[in-house]
């Protein structure tokens, strides 16, 4: 079915929205005939779209499928619909030029955007009759209306590359109109049996319709699962994620252009601890995917085509450093009972109330009498969990304070004295750690700190772990 040599790439949406760049540097550039192929690429949908479709990933604000949750009327959903409509087409205007083209993708446009109207107008008829509840159908909602973003941009990018001369062909995961029912690996196998990756372009949807309900695990991050899966499916050579910028020692807009360093070659490890920080390289479930497989990984700059990004696979370091200082705002969820001294089972019953509201936990610490939570979750959230952790262990004392974490990344820091040093890099710069973590296994130091002193910390540790490139020059 597919070559040794092929690749399979992902682009992200803010990356999708420029799709008319990447014909000059990601897609054609200097690329002729045979060496156009042997590429699969996996696409999201144009950047704003998914928000617009489900809610705001950042602010929450409701996008068609919150709208029709909260199903206080009929209007709200059927206007945020059609905002979408709205939207996919102002998206593709902007990449397509030629009118027919723009006039194919309109009409795309309308017909996947009616028939999700069509289908909620009727399963809302359906749920006025008493034998059926709307509660359990809208993971199914969330899939359709989800899918609806990257059949778009998959349909718009085929079209721009078959009108540049590119044998591209469309590769629809999203299940529209298919009344069979697969799993995961059976909707790629079925939907690639008669692809041909060396003499054709397969332009595939992020997401995939299949019998586990991608969502239900992955919500969001279900383009790379099915990324992951479709490059191990098919024995790539390797996996591409090609995004808007490199992956880097830090935020060049926070230490500065000039004093970040492009990783170039990392591993697993790192990967799963960027994303334990919320800066991900790849979803860790996509990662283990590939892993596990055998694939290696890279991450490139999209629009930067001559330089090969960073590579991700098994191997360790050749030597202890210091790869990655980053961070974010979390939320210390504190529970203190003066009588959990040498009693089992605080630690387990907190942990249950934490995951049936979904809490995203980044670290944990604990004492005596004290265990204490570090995790990324909405307040909203919090409070729930606060109420019922009361209701549990009314004698304890529950509290939730706002904070940041720091961290300071590598696949091996032995030998390095990273906590002692980070701790003195952050005093000297006038600041002060509320609380440090080091583990055995030396792939990550996280430093607890108040929220405003977040970047200014991040900028300290950079400046004491990674030399510039001022400073490397001088170095040498």
């Amino acid at each position: 079915m597919t070559q040794p040599a092929h690749t399979v790439e992902k682009i992200g949406g803010t990356s999708m929205s420029r799709v008319d760049e990447l014909l000059d540097t990601l897609f054609i550039g200097k690329r002729k005939d045979a060496d156009l192929y042997n590429r699969i690429f996996v696409v999201s949908a144009f950047g704003g779209i998914t928000n617009l479709l489900l809610e705001h990933k950042k602010s929450g604000e409701a996008g068609v499928y919150a709208q029709f949750a909260k199903a206080d009327s009929d209007h709200g959903w059927h206007e945020a619909l059609s905002r979408v409509s709205a939207a996919m087409i102002a998206a593709h205007e902007k990449v397509l030029k030629h009118p027919g083209d723009i006039a194919q993708a309109s009409e795309f446009v309308r017909e996947r955007i009616e028939g999700a109207r069509n289908c909620l107008i009727d399963l809302q008829r359906l749920c006025s009759y008493g034998h059926f509840r709307l509660s359990e159908h809208m993971l199914q909602i969330r899939e359709l209306l989800s899918g609806l973003g990257e059949a778009h941009s998959a349909f718009v990018t085929t079209l721009l590359l078959q009108r540049n001369g590119v044998n591209a062909r469309l590769v629809d995961l999203s299940g529209w109109r298919d009344e069979t029912d697969h799993d995961l690996e059976g909707r790629i196998l079925g939907a690639m049996k008669d692809v041909d990756p060396a003499t054709e372009m397969p332009i595939v949807t992020g997401y995939a319709q299949c019998a586990e309900g991608l969502m239900r695990e992955f919500d969001r991050g279900y383009s790379e699962v099915t990324f992951s899966k479709l490059a191990a499916l098919t024995g790539a050579r390797e996996a591409i994620i090609h995004k808007e910028f490199h992956l880097s020692s830090a935020d060049p807009k926070l230490v500065g252009e000039g004093k970040v360093r492009k990783l170039g070659h990392t591993n697993y490890d790192v990967a799963d601890q960027m994303s334990n920080m919320g800066m991900e390289a790849i979803h860790p479930k996509a990662a283990k995917t590939l892993r596990q497989a055998d694939v290696p990984l890279r991450v490139t700059n999209a629009f930067d085509p001559g330089d090969p990004g960073t590579l991700i696979d098994d191997k360790p370091a050749d030597k202890a450093a210091v790869e990655m200082v980053t961070g974010l705002e979390i939320i210390a969820l504190e529970v203190f009972e003066q009588d959990m001294v040498g009693v089992k089972g605080y630690d387990a019953a907190i942990l249950e109330v934490l995951t049936r509201h979904d809490v995203r936990i980044i670290s944990k610490a604990s004492n005596a009498n004290t265990i204490t939570h570090y995790v990324d979750a909405p307040i909203e959230v919090l409070q729930k969990v606060e109420k019922d952790l009361n209701k549990l262990y009314p004698s304890a004392e529950v509290s939730a304070r706002m904070l940041a974490m720091a961290s300071v990344i590598g696949r091996d820091l032995k030998g390095l004295s990273v906590l002692t040093r980070g701790l003195q890099a952050i005093a000297n710069a006038g600041m002060e750690s509320l609380g440090a973590t080091q583990g055995p296994r030396n792939v990550d130091v996280q430093f607890v700190l108040e929220r405003d002193d977040l970047k200014p910390v991040i900028k300290a540790l950079h400046g004491e772990f990674i030399p510039s490139r001022v400073d490397l020059k001088q170095a040498a």
